[in-house]
């Protein structure tokens, strides 16, 4: 059974039986620490942060330890002195490598994904897809270097004594600044184009996904990537500043918010412009039309703002119905979403599971207080503070109504937080869901797909999806990354063009003496 992001159900008794067993496990083995991993060597650091788990507060998934500047300064030092050999590794040999370590994730898919629910609160079906796709990030940008021949490309020549070519060839050392919400995928993507392509890289994971980061470099390691061409730099956003600012770093990947992506973006070159791939947030517009099929489009709109309690760059937030179907596309969203189940994300029939930390409950508190004050809240808004659920950070999936000049429509709240409003037809609603900076996912319900198509300025759209109206991206099958101020380059990951981002281009004339 293959999951991804648009699976349904968890339909293998032998899959939920080794995943149950796992959840036991790693239940029984929380609270490691996390240290910095600097040329295969774990350092001891003088100070560490307790990770709580959003599942569970009382529980400790691991203690993070704080990486100083000289661990940076010696990682950086040994990314540069490890990346000459690295690069001149042929490339086939460099996918072996990384391919035994997709494979590596793949088997221990279940133990991986009860750390990940318990880092992050993802249910078991997220978090087995997440991991999975870690893997599929390996074998994918495998499949493009493969299909490319490692980006060698002869070109046309003035003469028989004449060759020349375009190649493609590594940066040098690359620097992954990861999110909390991704934190095993939306590591191993970055890093694994990078070290394809022959750079050496330095991780700084989030706080709130440290022990994922942990156990990447700890298999990286194993399948033969060596010590010095992977580090890992736990320890808060001074880590990462001091990453972004570091003049040994030749290239970075960020994945973030809009504000501080555009801060890396503006300072992370000085002397000279450096490839910079910031891949920021959204504030994700759903279109139905007069056309659509409302019970589906309230499905996937549902799917899309709710799952992973709406803590994805790519959850729809607010949607634009024609007035003609307002009413009853409103009523079907209401009952879908009533009927999600909010709750442990270890048991089988849990939809969506806490929020990840006290500045989100904040966040979320005041926000459902901004709606019922300003508009309407048509359902939740609430905490769940009662019960089996006290020990955790849940709230009640929300669906508001407020005027549009309300700074909700506009902000990414990274909260299971929907906003819906009526417009007279898809011109108006296309108008409205391009009045933002952002310009990630989209989706559409309806017949009028051309229009939608050619006017929607989004990276990665979806057009009559029920599994999920912006949500649920794929390597292969999804290329995903933003336009406007969701993205900095226009090349979205996991898809055809993103790999070569890691590599600059370098032209070879050579004349062979007659």
């Amino acid at each position: 059974m293959r999951i991804t992001y648009a699976t349904l159900s968890a339909d293998n008794a032998d899959l939920n039986a080794a995943y149950d067993a796992a959840v036991s496990q790693v239940r029984g083995d929380l609270g490691e620490a996390v240290r910095p991993v600097v040329g295969g060597v774990a350092r001891d650091t003088e100070g560490s942060w307790r990770e709580d788990s959003p599942v569970d507060t009382s529980l400790t998934v691991a203690l993070v330890g704080r990486s100083t500047e000289d661990d940076l300064d010696d990682a950086v030092t040994s990314a540069r002195s490890a990346q000459r050999e690295w690069s001149r590794t042929p490339w086939q040999e460099r996918l072996d490598v990384l391919l035994r370590a997709a494979e590596a994730i793949s088997g221990d898919v279940t133990r991986l994904a009860a750390l990940l629910a318990f880092e992050t609160g993802k249910t078991r079906l997220e978090a087995l897809g997440e991991v999975e796709e870690a893997a599929e990030f390996f074998r994918y940008y495998g499949r493009m270097m493969a299909e490319h021949d490692g980006f060698i490309i002869p070109l046309s020549r003035l003469s028989t004594h004449e060759e020349n070519r375009s190649v493609l060839r590594p940066v040098g050392v690359w620097g992954v600044i990861a999110p909390f919400n991704y934190p095993m995928a939306l590591t191993t993507g970055p890093t694994a184009a990078a070290l394809l392509a022959g750079n050496t890289v330095v991780i700084k994971p989030s706080d709130r996904g440290a022990a994922m980061a942990r156990e990447l470099v700890s298999v990286l390691h194993a399948a033969g990537v060596p010590g010095g061409a992977v580090h890992l730099l736990p320890g808060g956003d001074a880590v990462g500043a001091a990453l972004v600012s570091h003049p040994g770093v030749d290239g970075l990947t960020f994945t973030g918010s809009h504000a501080v992506g555009m801060r890396i973006l503006r300072g992370f070159s000085r002397a000279y412009a450096k490839p910079t791939i910031c891949e920021m947030g959204g504030k994700n517009p759903t279109i139905v039309s007069a056309t659509a099929d409302v019970e589906v489009a309230a499905r996937g709109v549902s799917r899309s703002a709710f799952g992973f309690s709406g803590q994805k760059c790519s959850a729809c937030s607010r949607v634009l119905v024609d007035g003609t179907v307002h009413d009853a596309f409103l009523e079907h969203l209401v009952e879908a979403t009533a009927s999600l189940v909010v709750g442990d994300p270890f048991a089988l029939p849990t939809f969506t599971g806490p929020i990840i930390d006290d500045r989100a409950l904040e966040r979320f508190d005041r926000v459902s207080a901004q709606a019922a004050d300003e508009g309407e809240v048509l359902l939740g808004g609430g905490l769940l503070r009662e019960g089996p659920l006290a020990a955790g950070r849940y709230v009640e999936p929300t669906i508001a109504t407020m005027p549009r000049s309300s700074m909700l429509w506009k902000d990414e709240l990274f909260l299971p937080f929907l906003l819906v409003d009526r417009v007279t037809d898809v011109a108006e609603a296309l108008r409205l869901a391009n009045e933002t900076d952002f310009g990630l996912t989209a989706g559409f319900f309806g017949a009028e797909v051309d229009e939608f198509l050619d006017g929607i300025e989004a990276g990665c759209v979806y057009v009559n999806r029920a599994t999920g109206a912006t949500t649920g991206a794929w390597p292969d099958i999804q290329s995903f990354g933003g336009w406007k101020g969701s993205g900095t380059t226009g090349r979205g990951g996991g898809g055809p063009h993103y790999l070569q981002q890691y590599l600059r281009e370098q032209s070879h004339t050579i004349v062979r003496p007659e």
